[in-house]
């Protein structure tokens, strides 16, 4: 591997045309060379460090997250010019390029270790350890609300820190006055004695300097742009149509095609029919790809058009009798005789129902669902001459890369993955089979192809939040309060931190079965969390019921230990005045999840007095230590709140001898404007950790929305969506 230099774990620094570029990201030896290539040529799509100077005193701020609407490029670019003291105005921003020398280490780091990472001469260790390991998963993924908790200070605040001391030492020198008599302030270095000049004035010489291996960051009091409401630097953009989404790539020469796979996932095509469609005009080719048919047109109206003169038969498979009866009954079998797992336990969950005076137990169900990106999938592909470009919106660049290549038959160094905004992701885009299909159709057709999904595939072909049972009990004392937590529930991998209890319950005791079926799954905004917070949230909601007591108070008593949820929770109950009388056909419901580090406690008032539960307002209030970007963060926390909403109201994937029966929006319905709450969010700031805020939003939503309905009709929903229960004649 070569010699480990301390300077090749810390920090790269480069002079060339110019240009400056500091790097905070770390590995093995000396990268100055390969960077100097990537970062100050003409074209610099191939940069692989954190932040570049240019004399004509622009700072660029390298993103190593795609943008897809949660305001991530906004967030970041912030977070290091705060502590580079940028001229916020002049920052620009562009997204870090698919390489592996930006194979995203902090993150992992972060996620692994946390504030229990090392200082010092061991940390260059660590950081070159974990780049070595993030390389070779190619892990470059945007999710998980990682990106401001992890990334933002690991990475993007220690960078413009690094790079803000290597230009004051620049400057001190170049005045031959000591660095504690300079200040840093928009892009300029002040002097002792009135001297003042950009940044870009020395550029070329704090190239030289060696970087800080721990910069000294800021105190938040002295914070100027973290904390506050930054305008979205991906908002003008997209407002006067100039930014440009996966769909817009346009390639000299490009077709356009659509594809149909197998309505049950794994069969093949078995017989194909195109003699129609391929006479159409436009039409260029049909393809039988094995596990899909692909149409390729002039135009994409031309392609979609001729797929439905496409007469394709698919091979059966024992997956064809599944259905959502065959499901259930599998996972009822799973819980009552499966092997299960332990994935939590403290106290004697057996002893304290021994003791209980009395026991409570209920079961709880929830579907599969669909992304529903507002942008379908989709992908332009060029396979020619040994090599393959791919353009496309990816949460993970460097793993859509590495899978572009195993498809191909390819080396991973002949495919080159070109990023763009997203329009929409919540987990469906770091799943690159969309990315695949239309690389294999270029390599088939030896043409530049742009591959578009209708929503029917869109919908009929996703990686679907699995579909979950939970079975919840409990033990109560005397006062009814409870003393013993027992959770079983269904999953398709080990579970994370969602199925965890936050609340004072001595005795616990949550473990899993594994229920796989050929359905297959991927992550969904605020994964685990959206399916636990609908399970926990609820039925501590039927302990608070069934003791007789109000929801509130019987939360607040049992986070006693966790002052941090009471003050979000009281925050919450107190923004919608909760105990004041409603009218008729109203009520309330509350929730309260810990999810990414970001505590989010919601109460959702309620209309029943019409044919379906209607939202009438939600309050929210949320602790996710700080906002960088109050704005955006209230902006996440609606969005959230709309998203899970909807999966609520409506949102149900449902199988038929195997396959997806939703197609569109007709049948996969969302909320509308008309029937959209209204929202107020309160961003509580604290001390705790950073949290993340694109997914903490949408977990606590759905529990205190049929809590609300609860509570207006006592009824209680146990299995969702909302829509599949009949409330006719309720209000």
């Amino acid at each position: 591997m070569g010699k480990w230099t301390r300077r090749g774990f810390i920090a790269t620094g480069l002079v060339t045309g110019g240009a400056l570029a500091v790097g905070v990201a770390i590995r093995p030896g000396h990268r100055g060379p390969k960077l100097a290539g990537y970062v100050v040529d003409g074209d610099e799509k191939l940069l692989v460090t954190w932040v570049k100077v240019h004399p004509d005193n622009t700072v660029t701020a390298i993103i190593p997250h795609g943008e897809m609407g949660q305001g991530v490029h906004t967030a970041l670019g912030a977070m290091l010019a705060e502590e580079m003291d940028a001229d916020w105005d002049n920052l620009q921003v562009m997204e870090a390029p698919a390489e592996k020398a930006y194979a995203n280490f902090v993150l992992a780091r972060e996620f692994i270790l946390g504030d229990k990472a090392p200082e010092g001469w061991v940390l260059d260790t660590v950081n070159g350890a974990f780049l070595t390991l993030t390389k070779s998963m190619n892990l470059q993924i945007t999710g998980g609300s990682t990106s401001v908790r992890f990334t933002g200070k690991g990475a993007m605040q220690t960078a413009g820190a690094a790079a803000r001391e290597m230009i004051m030492k620049a400057a001190a020198r170049e005045w031959g006055v000591p660095v504690s008599s300079l200040r840093t302030e928009k892009s300029h270095v002040y002097g002792p004695d009135g001297q003042s000049a950009p940044y870009g004035e020395f550029v070329e010489r704090a190239a030289g300097i060696k970087p800080s291996i721990s910069p000294r960051l800021k105190a938040r009091k002295d914070y100027v742009l973290m904390g506050q409401s930054l305008p979205r630097i991906d908002l003008p953009g997209k407002v006067d149509g100039s930014a440009k989404f996966s769909i817009d790539a346009q390639v000299p020469g490009m077709k356009y095609a659509t594809v149909k796979a197998a309505p049950v996932l794994g069969n093949k095509v078995k017989s194909m029919d195109a003699r129609e469609a391929r006479s159409m005009p436009g039409v260029i080719n049909v393809l039988d790809m094995g596990g899909f048919v692909a149409v390729i047109a002039d135009g994409y109206w031309q392609a979609k058009q001729a797929m439905d003169f496409v007469h394709v038969e698919f091979e059966s498979s024992d997956a064809d009798t599944c259905d959502d009866a065959t499901l259930s009954a599998q996972y009822n079998q799973a819980l009552d005789t499966g092997k299960q797992k332990t994935w939590h336990r403290q106290g004697d969950v057996k002893k304290a129902a021994g003791k209980a005076a009395l026991t409570y137990s209920a079961d709880y169900r929830v579907p599969f669902l669909a992304h529903a990106c507002m942008e379908p999938m989709n992908a332009t592909a060029w396979v020619r001459d040994g090599k393959c470009d791919i353009w496309t919106g990816t949460q993970n660049p460097l793993g859509t890369r590495a899978a572009t290549a195993e498809t191909l038959g390819m080396d991973f160094d002949n495919v080159r993955v070109h990023t763009a905004f997203m329009g929409g992701g919540f987990g469906r885009r770091a799943t690159p089979d969309y990315s695949n299909q239309a690389a294999r159709i270029s390599q088939q057709t030896g043409l530049p192809v742009k591959l578009i999904w209708s929503r029917e595939e869109d919908i009929q072909q996703d990686h679907y939040r699995p579909s979950a049972v939970s079975r919840l009990s409990a033990s109560l004392d005397g006062n009814k309060m409870p003393t013993g937590w027992d959770s079983l529930f269904t999953h398709r991998m080990d579970p994370e931190e969602a199925a965890l209890c936050i609340y004072d319950i001595p005795n616990q005791s949550i473990r899993y079965v594994e229920s796989p079926s050929h359905i297959r799954f991927g992550p969904w905004r605020s994964v685990d969390h959206t399916q636990h917070g609908f399970f926990t949230e609820s039925f501590i909601d039927e302990l608070a019921h069934n003791a007789g007591k109000d929801p509130y108070a019987f939360r607040r008593a049992l986070l006693k230990s966790r002052p941090r949820h009471r003050r979000v929770l009281d925050t919450a109950a107190n923004m919608a005045d909760w105990g004041a009388p409603l009218p008729e056909g109203r009520a309330r419901g509350i929730a309260i999840v810990d999810s990414f580090m970001t505590v989010v406690a919601e109460v959702v008032t309620v209309d029943v007095t019409g044919p379906e539960p209607r939202v009438l307002h939600v309050a929210c209030a949320a602790d996710a230590g700080m906002a960088v970007n109050p704005d955006g963060f209230r902006a996440q926390m609606e969005s959230g709140i709309i998203y899970g909403l909807t999966s609520a109201l409506y949102g149900q994937i449902s199988i038929t001898d195997g396959a997806v029966d939703q197609s569109n929006f007709h049948d996969y319905r969302m909320i509308r404007m008309n029937n959209a709450p209204g929202i107020d969010v309160e961003i509580i700031q604290s001390d705790a950790p950073l949290g993340g805020a694109g997914e903490p939003g949408t977990p606590p939503v759905t529990p205190a929305f049929t809590n609300a309905i609860y509570a207006a009709t006592a009824r209680r929903i146990r299995e969702l969506p909302v829509m599949n229960h009949d409330f006719g004649g309720v209000g």
